[in-house]
């Protein structure tokens, strides 16, 4: 492979592990970053003179990122400070006493027990089902389908699952909406609502999202970790690693046509005209930018479009620099809306939710059990309530910005938290997630999870045009901070398959027969 040069568009935790794991095979890897910094949705935003994660900041499923960093001689402790979260998260209903509030732990005995003590012996006994089943789950699609090749239909899946495990895929009930599973676990509203938020971890309703998605808890329930600096400071150890390997990155430049010669990808032109020249090119951007002509015409057709109905949720974030009272605060807290199915039609008709669960970040506050949460000035926090996709046709302006303000607090306000009048804050919209990520209408998470067939239509690695391949949140396996990064080892791997078969160890040409060399850089007019 130490002929063979690769393009990467876009610094997210897809082309970050494409980076890295090509790299150290050998791959000469260039990656080009419109921003100025790493990270994709992983990015940071100054409120107040203080830096506020602006993206993900729940890490689970270390292994993966641990592979990562050993697959280049590395350890994952060597680039970032990571500690295991005791309090999993922290959980409030209106009413604001303790009695509303329920924490899960890192240790399952303990939750056992929280739940136990939060809604009765049924409950803990239903808790203790649902961990015991959702472990299963995971064990049944972990290998096959969270870390293999996507698939289009359940048989090739059922095949590799293997014949003797049907009845395993059977209980995993996947014509059941998460929902109505829920019930056969937990007779209490509240746990059902609880358990019920693991779909949004993909962007999708659990009132429409199959009962599969229900493993999401388990993912969680297997560890926890908090990242000093936040998931920023992974993205950013991801780059020194694929440096460290020979990667190159292009900060700041913007890729406006991926160019193809022959069928396949011949690398990319960028917005001042120079072109990069490569054997294959990695887009880690949403697939719908290619289906709508925002990398050039010539790769239009590589994947299907994505119709504005099938988006997953987007958000309403605040980053906020506050002081908060009345509720002790973890570092992961969520606070319930009242009427969570009301909540979710309110959405899918377009609207923000008028009375919405709000996630809360906290993020100075620590996940250990044992360390006093007390605050007593200003801290930062990030904030987010569910919001539709809508952000390409609706602008938010200030007045409904303000109306999603007004009806957060009021969730915290009924939950115990109150933050100051005066906070100083920022506030991401949908449309502003559709202006930093194109033609995502906003959605944060590719397409939602709805319906049973919904994990077999994800855009995989491959595409319809040789050697171009897709990563990143909005493509095959899922959406989140390790699944991307499984989506980006995935495309490396394809790539290495297809370009090893075809023995592409040649100089490429640009449309039109210009022969330049391979990975190396020239300006060119647009065409």
């Amino acid at each position: 492979m130490l002929e063979t040069s690769v393009v990467i568009i876009g610094a997210g935790m897809g082309g970050l592990a494409s980076a890295a794991r090509l790299a150290a095979r050998g791959v000469r890897v260039t990656l080009v970053e419109k921003a100025d910094d790493v990270g994709g949705k992983a990015r940071r935003v100054e409120v107040d003179g203080q830096l506020i994660d602006a993206g993900p900041t729940v890490f689970t499923m270390r292994d993966v990122f641990d592979e990562i960093f050993a697959d280049c001689g590395a350890r994952l402790e060597d680039y970032v400070s990571v500690k295991k979260a005791q309090v999993l998260a922290r959980h409030a209903w209106a009413g604001g006493n303790r009695g509303d509030t329920l924490d899960l732990y890192a240790d399952r005995a303990r939750s056992i027990d929280a739940v136990g003590d939060f809604a009765g012996v049924k409950a803990a006994q239903g808790y203790a089902r649902f961990t015991d089943e959702t472990a299963r789950m995971y064990d049944i699609l972990n290998e096959p389908m969270m870390r293999g090749d996507n698939v289009s239909s359940p048989l090739p899946l059922l095949w590799r699952i293997g014949l003797t495990r049907l009845g395993d895929f059977a209980a995993m009930r996947p014509h059941k909406t998460m929902w109505k599973a829920l019930r056969e676990f937990f007779p209490d509203p509240r746990l059902q609502q609880l358990f019920g938020r693991y779909s949004t971890y993909c962007g999708s309703s659990p009132f429409e999202a199959p009962a599969t998605l229900m493993l999401i808890a388990h993912v969680e329930a297997m560890g926890v970790w908090q990242i000093d600096g936040g998931i920023h400071a992974l993205a950013v150890g991801l780059r020194k690693l694929a440096e460290g390997q020979g990667a190159r990155f292009r900060m700041g430049e913007s890729v406006a046509e991926i160019l193809t010669q022959g069928g396949r990808a011949r690398g990319v032109r960028l917005a001042n005209g120079e072109v990069i020249a490569a054997d294959a090119v990695i887009c880690n951007a949403d697939p719908n930018a290619i289906a709508v002509g925002k990398f050039g015409g010539l790769v239009r057709s590589a994947v299907k479009p994505l119709p504005p109905s099938k988006r997953s949720l987007s958000a309403l974030v605040w980053y906020a620099h506050a002081e908060t009272s009345g509720f002790d605060l973890t570092h992961h807290n969520v606070f319930f809306s009242g009427d969570y199915k009301r909540e979710f039609d309110e959405i899918a008709s377009g609207r923000p939710p008028s009375n919405p669960t709000a996630y809360i970040c906290a993020i100075d506050r620590s996940s250990d059990a044992s360390a006093s949460s007390a605050q007593a000035k200003r801290e930062r926090l990030q904030i987010i309530v569910n919001a539709p996709a809508n952000g390409d046709t609706n602008p938010y302006d200030p007045k409904e910005t303000e109306q999603c303000t007004s009806a957060m607090r009021e969730t915290l306000r009924c939950c115990g938290l109150t933050l100051e009048d005066e906070m100083p804050h920022q506030v991401a919209t949908p449309a502003q997630w559709e202006s930093l990520f194109p033609a995502s209408g906003g959605a944060l998470y590719g397409r939602a999870s709805h319906g049973s067939a919904a994990s077999f239509l994800r855009q995989g690695p491959r595409t319809r045009i040789k050697h171009l391949y897709c990563a990143g949140g909005a493509t095959h396996p899922s959406a989140g901070v390790p699944m991307a990064a499984l989506s980006g080892l995935l495309a490396a791997r394809k790539l290495c398959e297809d370009l090893v078969s075809t023995k592409t160890y040649h100089r490429a040409d640009t449309p039109g027969g210009t022969s330049m060399r391979s990975a190396t850089t020239e300006p060119t007019p647009s065409q």
